[in-house]
């Protein structure tokens, strides 16, 4: 026995219209004038006549044409967009004055905290950003009034571990909202790594209000008397620090770090793998705030309300509240604010009881967030949030109410006769078989348990049913900006959420209960934080155990612009269809999977230039990445920047810089990758590499093999990928270029000083023009080179431009006509020093460097060079 299937000519049950959509249909003219004012500058006085002209056409068309004065409104809107994007000022709280001191010198900053982030503490240090507001800085003698926001790191400056560490050691001081300091820093203005795909931290930060960064011992801040700050703002902030106290007293590390993300949005505490393994399942969205938190947290506290027998009004209202001052406490920003703003929609419209348009609710939202901050739809976040919205109101609501919710109404009163007047000839005889089972299974289980038993089973294997639905629909629609912002096709996304999304609703109504338990008494707290517990522990684990599958690992490039319309037109098919006739919706369903499938296995062609040799220096800031393609299509990369282990640094250069870049560019395999010398600005990005593009071979030097090295040769053959060693003297053909190893390495028993010498150095012709490529090599390895004579037009100067490389017999033996230098902003080195850049000069070599020029590509045909900069330059 199972469901009967309706007749597809006869209704089901009788549904309500979706009704029009003007709002949505205006929140999305308003925002392709917001792209279009963005992409296509003109004069803001052109889009306010635009704006102008297309709104008196509706007017004199308004009494006749209505779809005609429907599309004149529309394109008005589009030309406000367009204005408002193009005329509009930067936030109110970025202020880019204290620039003026972001030169490398040293400082006295006096501010207040106005955002206090979570104290880190590791075995060898302790850790805090916070956010300060300068009330005025000292420079020497002189003292200014400067009102800038900065984000101040700062650090133990002694390191500590379990053995060192004295019994009665004062821990590290935590600082708070509204606190006074006065501390010497160095100012710097944020730096963005100038690549195609590279992330805008820059544009990130200003739109936080943060105009510079700096980084200071916490042992040589002094704190001020007095407070500042609104006593609201205390209070919130109190509140958070109280919550997260009593996150980490309840649970151990582990637990707490996912507790402390998914409930106030602190994910500091979650580790970078864990972190990824939520990623490559497509289960991220629950280790932050979003609008499925909100919707839960609204969803239990109204119905726990109605069971109270609370009126609809007081529950609507008390339910809007406690989001509000959840989203008070969060202070994370726009996703909880848009989904306050859509609950509040929706309960007002409950409450005056009109017919619900849930499109038009969303364009209410959407358009009403977009007048407030118009340069939130160019933001991931925002787009994510309103598609994921849409998808399930658009596409997986017309699904259900045409596939689960027909049975689903069946099941209602199922031992009431009565019942089955309302319902159509279908649902009826579905209806009278279940009381059929029901009244055999009787003389087993009792007279009442078979129909309660029966009616529960079904309620249960229709809502997996829509469970699963609504996860396939919001996979297919999400494999476009999965693929565009994250690089990652997440095809175990349906299982990993079937899994981690009951465990996460388990948890956070367990965990919400634990802690306000916990504040009238950890005991009784006790039992809700152990279930909550089981269920981030189950969660954490299932999510680990399919983000470490092979399948789960699959990164794809930068789709192209085609590939993105037909999506989003596909996208736009489904949601059209959705509640169209049956033949019609499944081929708009088709064309959103098909779309997807697309996405992911359809490889866009990679940005080259057929028949030259394409050397590319990225910027990975203070370290080295050249990538090479090959006359014959073949790629190189040779090293993979990084950051020393003394920066403590999260950020993975590998991963979030040079990978971006080759994304970007279309790639998602290598055929080489090359590893200079194992320093960390060369070799400490590799790793990331090896797992993204898994590459057909990996080059090394031979010599010795330090432990960095010899891990990423386990990493390696954990891959399958094959280690060539390249050794001095060595020639070769690959790709259609002509290779000569000039060096490979020193003496095992120098090796412990002369690290840098032992640096992969090649000799990269192609017809009558070639590539020196130096990697860190010093002066005795450039002597010796020189007596080898290696011709070169381009020039990768060695070691960022230290003065330790580059002496003059090398650039008399090469003669480069161009030269390129792989540096970072304002590094501490003082790289490249000025001898170096003299020399360059002095032999009439044309030099780029990475800091100033971003990415600079050179195109070697055989004849002559052409250098080319970067786009995002």
């Amino acid at each position: 026995m199972g469901i009967v299937p309706v007749n597809a000519g006869a209704p089901l049950l009788k549904q309500r219209p979706p009704g029009r959509c003007p709002l949505l249909w205006g929140a999305s003219a308003y925002a392709l004038g917001l792209y279009g004012g963005s992409y296509f500058w003109r004069p803001a006085l052109w889009w306010l006549a635009a704006a102008v002209v297309f709104s008196a056409s509706a007017a004199c068309v308004l009494r006749h044409q209505h779809r005609s004065t429907f599309a004149l409104v529309l394109s008005a809107i589009a030309g406000v967009g367009a204005l408002t994007i193009q005329a509009g000022a930067p936030a109110d709280s970025y202020n880019p004055a204290v620039l003026e001191f972001a030169d490398g010198r040293g400082v006295v900053v006096t501010g207040t905290v106005i955002n206090e982030g979570s104290l880190q503490e590791k075995s060898s240090s302790a850790r805090q950003k916070v956010d300060v507001e300068t009330e005025q800085i000292a420079d020497g003698d002189s003292t200014f009034a400067v009102r800038s926001r900065i984000r101040v790191t700062l650090y133990d400056g002694e390191p500590r571990n379990e053995l060192q560490a004295e019994p009665d050691a004062t821990p590290p001081r935590a600082f708070r909202f509204g606190d006074r300091l006065r501390f010497p820093a160095r100012l710097a203005s944020p730096v963005n790594f100038h690549n195609p795909g590279a992330f805008d931290y820059r544009g990130y930060l200003a739109g936080h209000g943060i105009a510079a960064t700096a980084s200071t011992k916490a042992e040589s801040v002094e704190l001020l008397p007095g407070r500042a700050g609104s006593r609201f703002d205390r209070w919130r902030t109190g509140a958070r620090r109280s919550v997260l106290d009593r996150i980490h007293r309840l649970w151990p590390a582990d637990p707490a770090g996912l507790a402390a993300a998914m409930l106030i949005g602190e994910n500091s505490f979650v580790g970078r793998e864990t972190l990824t393994d939520f990623q490559r399942t497509g289960t991220y969205h629950v280790l932050v705030i979003s609008g499925l938190k909100v919707g839960i947290l609204a969803l239990v506290t109204f119905w726990l309300l109605r069971r109270l027998r609370a009126g609809e009004m007081l529950a609507a209202t008390i339910t809007l509240l406690i989001t509000i001052a959840y989203a008070l406490l969060t202070d994370v920003g726009p996703p909880v604010w848009r989904a306050t703003l859509m609950l509040a929609i929706y309960l007002a419209v409950r409450l005056l009881y009109r017919e619900r348009s849930v499109l038009n609710a969303i364009g209410a939202a959407a358009l009403a967030l977009l007048l407030l901050d118009p340069p939130a739809l160019f933001g991931a976040s925002w787009q994510l949030s309103f598609l994921c919205v849409l998808i399930i109101a658009a596409v997986g609501i017309p699904i259900l109410e045409r596939s689960t919710q027909p049975p689903r109404t069946a099941l209602r009163n199922l031992g009431s006769s009565s019942f089955d007047y309302a319902l159509p000839p279908a649902l009826v005889q579905f209806r009278l078989d279940l009381r059929m089972t029901a009244a055999r299974l009787e003389r087993f289980l009792g007279k009442s348990l078979p129909l309660r038993l029966l009616t529960t089973m079904g309620w249960i294997f229709l809502t997996a049913c829509e469970f699963l639905v609504i996860s396939m629909v919001l996979q297919a629609g999400f494999t476009l900006p999965m693929a565009y912002y994250f690089h990652r096709a997440t095809l175990v996304s349906l299982p990993a959420n079937v899994l981690a999304v009951p465990l996460t609703e388990i948890a956070i109504i367990a965990c919400i209960l634990a802690l306000a338990l916990s504040y009238a008494s950890f005991f009784l707290a006790r039992f809700p934080a152990q279930v909550a517990g089981a269920a981030l522990k189950a969660m954490a684990g299932s999510v680990t155990w399919l983000g470490r599958l092979t399948i789960a690992d699959i990164r794809v490039p930068t789709p192209r612009l085609a590939t993105i319309l037909l999506s989003l037109a596909a996208l736009a098919l489904a949601m059209v269809t959705a509640r169209q006739r049956p033949w019609l919706r499944r081929a708009g369903m088709a064309a959103l999977i098909a779309s997807a499938l697309w996405v992911c296995l359809v490889r866009p062609r990679p940005d080259t230039q057929p028949g030259v040799l394409e050397v590319s220096a990225i910027d990975v800031g203070q370290g080295d990445s050249i990538f090479l393609v090959l006359p014959r299509g073949f790629t190189l990369l040779i090293d993979a920047g990084g950051t020393p282990r003394w920066m403590h640094s999260e950020l993975d250069i590998g991963e979030d810089v040079v990978s971006p870049y080759l994304w970007s560019r279309g790639f998602d395999h290598l055929d080489a990758v090359a590893v200079t010398h194992s320093h960390a600005d060369h070799i400490g990005g590799m790793r990331a590499i090896l797992a993204n593009f898994h590459p057909r071979q990996l080059w090394v030097g031979d010599g010795p093999a330090n432990s960095e090295e010899r891990q990423l040769l386990v990493e390696a053959a954990d891959l399958g990928i094959p280690v060539v060693r390249r050794r001095a003297g060595e020639r070769f053909q690959f790709g259609g270029a002509d290779f000569r190893v000039l060096a490979a390495g020193a003496e095992a028993e120098n090796s412990a000083s002369r690290t840098n010498d032992e640096s992969l150095v090649m000799n990269v012709g192609y017809g009558q023009t070639a590539v020196l490529l130096e990697g860190d090599a010093e002066k005795s390895s450039e002597r010796q080179i020189a007596q080898e004579q290696p011709r070169a037009d381009l020039l990768k100067v060695a070691h960022h431009g230290s003065a330790t490389s580059t002496v003059p017999e090398l650039l008399a033996a090469v003669h480069p006509h161009y030269a390129v230098i792989s540096v970072g902003a304002r590094n501490v080195y003082g790289h490249p020093k000025l001898e170096v850049l003299k020399r360059l000069e002095e032999s009439a070599v044309r030099t780029y460097r990475t800091d100033l020029h971003g990415a600079v590509t050179f195109y070697l045909d055989g004849r002559s060079v052409i250098p080319r900069l970067s786009a995002v330059h």
